[in-house]
């Protein structure tokens, strides 16, 4: 019998600008399919500035700002409990004020004991460079599906599967055990950047997948035209008019802790569908 996902976890931090994305819209989708229970971390962060180095105006300001985004969030979590309502979907819903410190801790240790996590794409360098998504990614030990803008939609009937071969891609095509049955599922593999030809083809996976209950073509494409390993994916994507990507996630530490390997930066600095992603 194939697993299923009983359990989901979405997170949104409040950092003042009251603004609205689609994980939560996405991570509603896919709990009421997959009658699913659903907890919703609404965190706002919290500013904590030593007095002596703002001085007693600057701890009011402070502290004002605070209670400001403590009420941003409060209002997105009200906002989660009358949407989840709607939608029959069983949820629990916290609002913690958290110093940025503590942002991805909390984040991991839900995740952790979550089937999956559904988070927002992080717009810009800075935000990506907060690593939410990164600590999720390799602190969890949990799939995470990143969702772009405007996804606010579950659909898993047409799956692309970035395959190298490797032991974490391996892993994250585990993890789409729950969406196979039924679904048309594309075995997409990149040359060109390394060599592959060690490594299990797409091929020897597509019996597997067919068990599953799923319809598998198998695709190998060249890097050409100036196109890196992201872009080929991205373009194939659309060519076979995917609902998921589907892709391992990998990371370096020559540089700093976080440093994403290259597939994985590009596709989460821009990515036209949601991507789940494992490690």
């Amino acid at each position: 019998m194939a697993p299923s996902i009983k359990s989901i976890f979405t997170a949104y931090t409040e950092e003042g600008q009251g603004e609205r994305e689609s994980a939560l819209g996405y991570a509603l989708s896919l709990a009421q399919h997959a009658s699913a229970h659903l907890t919703i971390q609404a965190a706002a962060m919290r500013y904590a500035i030593p007095a002596s180095l703002v001085g007693d105006f600057g701890v009011a300001f402070v502290h004002a700002e605070n209670r400001r985004i403590g009420a941003l969030a409060e209002r997105f979590a009200e906002l989660a409990r009358t949407s989840a309502g709607l939608a029959g979907v069983t949820s629990t819903i916290e609002t913690p004020q958290l110093v940025y410190a503590e942002l991805g801790e909390r984040l991991v240790s839900h995740a952790r004991v979550h089937d999956l996590s559904v988070l927002d794409l992080e717009k810009d360098a800075a935000e990506r460079d907060r690593g939410l998504i990164e600590a999720a990614l390799f602190d969890s030990g949990r799939p995470v599906i990143i969702v772009p803008p405007g996804c606010e939609t579950f659909a898993a009937g047409r799956l692309l599967i970035a395959w190298d071969g490797s032991a974490g891609a391996a892993r994250t095509v585990a993890e789409t055990r729950p969406f196979l049955k039924g679904a048309e599922v594309e075995i997409l593999s990149v040359t060109g950047e390394k060599d592959l030809s060690r490594l299990v083809a797409g091929a020897e996976l597509a019996p597997h997948l067919s068990r599953h209950g799923a319809s598998v073509t198998v695709r190998n494409v060249a890097v050409s035209g100036g196109n890196d390993v992201a872009e080929t994916i991205r373009q194939a994507a659309a060519d076979f008019r995917a609902d998921l990507i589907v892709c391992g996630a990998y990371k370096h530490s020559r540089l700093r802790e976080w440093l994403l390997g290259g597939v994985t930066q590009s596709l989460l600095k821009a990515t036209p569908l949601p991507l789940l992603m494992s490690r």
